[in-house]
């Protein structure tokens, strides 16, 4: 309701931002598992916004992101840790 960026845009962007840093085989593709935000500031609608997803960890086929989000002043509005998964696409889809 209000004109600034909404905390699940925010998270979108962080997922997006950590889903382009792994090199995925040919017919793979990765899912989020897990996400610990803080929404720390708000923004304001058509501002510009940074996002810097850092690979903390690697384990078999998951792969842990530390995330900041900051606004086109520097400031920190939002942070998070985010694990993902790399998935056979057909086989992920056979099992919906």
């Amino acid at each position: 309701m209000l004109p600034v960026l909404a905390t699940p845009a925010l998270i979108a962007l962080m997922e997006n931002t950590a889903m382009q840093l792994i090199k995925l085989p040919e017919g793979s593709s990765s899912v989020g598992i897990s996400l610990n935000m803080k929404h720390l500031k708000a923004t304001p609608v058509g501002a510009r916004v940074n996002c810097k997803a850092i690979l903390a960890e690697t384990e078999g086929r998951k792969y842990s992101f530390k995330i900041e989000a900051t606004d086109e002043n520097g400031f920190l509005i939002g942070e998070c840790f985010h694990e993902r998964v790399v998935v056979d696409i057909d086989r992920f889809m056979s099992k919906l």
